[in-house]
């Protein structure tokens, strides 16, 4: 269905795309230019040639369309955060669900993270089921402040754990 691939420097426009419309309503941020995506495709790109690495964005494709972007950044004590955005035609059709499986499998199996923990608006409750249906608990809120000219509001918070292996008893 999706696959997960890490940023080249022609995703810049998809990018663009992606950051754009409905998509940014509840994201901290705004509408990209086309010169703010290329650079955000070169500091990502640039940041996946550090090391130690600590921070993560891939593109979430659908054969070769650029339909979102998962991101994990390291927040130290091999906790990482998560986020995802999606373009606003690409919604609805399981693609953020999976792409955080993809993510979430790709952080514990290959970064030595062990939590991870994601936010999402209060008005966009669609974040918060793909965070359950990929395995993320809630665990509480966190206030986050006005941003592009909205109030402030509590965020519900999420946190995926890697499974404990089971004791195996003789």
């Amino acid at each position: 269905m999706i696959q997960l691939r890490h940023l080249a420097l022609d995703d810049a426009p998809a990018v663009q795309q992606i950051y754009s419309g409905a998509s940014v309503a509840f994201v901290r941020t705004h509408g990209m230019t086309a010169e703010e995506a290329a650079a955000y495709v070169e500091n990502v790109i640039a940041h996946a040639r550090t090391a130690p690495r600590d921070r993560w964005c891939f593109a979430i494709t659908v054969g070769n369309d650029v339909v979102g972007l998962v991101k994990i950044r390291e927040r130290g004590q091999r906790h990482a955060t998560m986020s995802y955005i999606l373009r606003e035609d690409a919604w609805g059709n399981g693609y953020a669900t999976e792409a955080v499986k993809q993510a979430v499998a790709y952080a514990l199996t290959y970064t030595g993270i062990i939590r991870l923990s994601a936010k999402h608006h209060p008005d966009n409750p669609a974040s918060g089921r793909v965070l359950t249906k990929a395995g993320f608990v809630q665990t509480g809120t966190t206030p986050i402040g006005p941003a592009h000219g909205r109030a402030g509001v509590d965020f519900p918070v999420y946190e995926f754990r890697r499974p404990q292996n089971p004791s195996h008893r003789a």
